[in-house]
């Protein structure tokens, strides 16, 4: 699967992709940066509320870096599909306002997807891992 970078100024793009979470039947269109400095993946508590998450009841942790302190983030098994294709991940979320879109990270997307970035062409091209299953 191929997506384009998006561009979020004159001359800035970033890898986001269009994502869907579901929980439960309940599902939600989003989007994702592509990150492989994150560990896990992460998105604001509000998008799991949507999906009908409980969100202080899941797994609580910690997390830092793009947010510069650490935060509370509450972990949940929620399915994400990409491109038709649906995979069950640990996906944490948090109340913190520091960031505008999910994080698709080491955990979920990259054990789950061969990734690779070719910035020049502004393309992310993921191919689901077959060894994963």
């Amino acid at each position: 699967m191929k997506f384009k970078y998006k561009k979020i100024a004159p001359g800035l793009i970033r890898p986001i992709i269009p994502i869907t979470l579901v929980h439960q039947g309940e599902s939600i269109v989003y989007e994702g940066l592509v990150d492989s400095g994150a560990d896990m993946c992460v998105f604001p508590a509000q998008i799991g509320e949507l999906i009908g998450l409980d969100i202080k009841k899941g797994q609580k942790s910690e997390f830092g870096g793009v947010v510069g302190k650490r935060e509370d983030v509450y972990y949940h098994d929620i399915v994400i599909e990409i491109g038709g294709n649906s995979t069950q991940i640990s996906a944490g979320f948090t109340y913190s306002s520091s960031f505008d879109y999910g994080f698709l990270g080491q955990k979920g997307l990259f054990t789950a997807y061969i990734v690779q970035f070719k910035y020049r062409k502004g393309i992310i091209d993921l191919r689901p891992d077959s060894s994963v299953n």
